[in-house]
């Protein structure tokens, strides 16, 4: 059997991750008819497998299925198997009953002579008669038909590998320039923390030393050494530090997960999870401007990424 591929034609570099998007198309033969195999791949967040099958191969279905979730262990997969142009290789055929044919022909001449007509009864008369050309059912569940559109099969997913690997290296790419792009903001902040908590504490100092002026007289005398403790603790709540040095690990992990040869898109879904939790955190601890501002933009970068890991497998 003869089998040719069409794969799409990307760059020979090195590639990681996977995109959950694709196409593989193949074609062979069987017995001097053409085999047609497509498969195409969207995102899903499991591996869902539909099949557009000959009628004589749909008892074969979970054969196809097994073939495919061997090579792919996400997203929402459609292939579809035609012979000869269409979408069965058994099905109905015509019969030609040429004895019966001849009969007819020989009765219409017949009746010709005795009535004295003229012309000569032709081929669309004789065709007309229904029970002269019949429909009947091809040989069904051919196991060697099976098995060649099996192998033709394996090299569409060949080819929508081949693509999804392709989208998985755009992929790889676009989220380690957007990563690139947190970890300098999240740089940004470590340095621009010891003067928030420097301003912080300032402030709240002020404030103290100003409800101790107004306190009344006679009141008992309060210990400034105290007060400063107490004072530090309130400003230490404002501090992002820890929520920062998190962050950074999980970025770390992130880029460790790209690396990786094996589908990692659940795992970076659940890592961008965390990543969102430590950045609302951190929001929620600081007041100060300019960091909000910093991680406004990290958010609306981390939208992107996950949009994009949305297609990772």
């Amino acid at each position: 059997m003869r089998v040719e591929s069409h794969v799409p034609m990307g760059r020979k570099t090195k590639r990681v991750i996977r995109s959950m998007t694709g196409y593989g198309r193949a074609e062979g033969r069987y017995k001097a008819v053409p085999i047609v195999v497509e498969v195409r791949s969207v995102n899903h967040r499991h591996c869902e497998i539909l099949t557009r099958l000959p009628k004589s191969m749909q008892r074969h279905e979970e054969r196809f299925k097994s073939r495919v979730q061997s090579r792919l262990s996400r997203g929402r997969v459609d292939v579809s198997v035609s012979f000869n142009g269409e979408g069965d290789a058994g099905g109905q055929a015509l019969r030609l009953d040429r004895g019966l044919a001849r009969q007819y022909l020989g009765v219409l001449k017949d009746l010709q002579r005795d009535l004295r007509l003229p012309g000569s009864p032709d081929l669309a008369l004789i065709a007309g008669y229904r029970d002269i050309i019949k429909t009947t059912e091809r040989p069904a569940d051919d196991q060697r038909a099976v098995a060649a559109a099996e192998r033709v099969l394996e090299k569409a997913l060949g080819a929508l590998l081949s693509m999804r690997r392709d989208e998985g290296h755009a992929l790889e790419r676009d989220l380690s320039l957007r990563l690139e792009e947190i970890e300098q903001r999240l740089s940004a902040i470590r340095q621009r923390l010891p003067q928030i908590m420097k301003e912080h504490f300032d402030r709240l100092q002020v404030r103290v030393n100003r409800l101790l002026e107004g306190a009344q007289a006679g009141s008992a005398a309060l210990d400034p050494a105290r007060v400063t403790q107490e004072v530090a603790l309130l400003a230490d709540r404002g501090d992002v530090s820890e929520e920062i040095t998190r962050l950074e690990s999980h970025l770390r992990q992130f880029r460790n997960f790209l690396r990786k040869s094996e589908p990692v898109g659940r795992s970076l879904d659940f890592l961008l999870q965390e990543i969102n939790r430590e950045v609302t955190t951190a929001g929620s601890k600081v007041g100060d401007l300019a960091v909000t501002q910093e991680i406004l933009a990290l958010k609306a970068e981390l939208e992107k990424i996950r949009e994009q890991v949305q297609n990772v497998e």
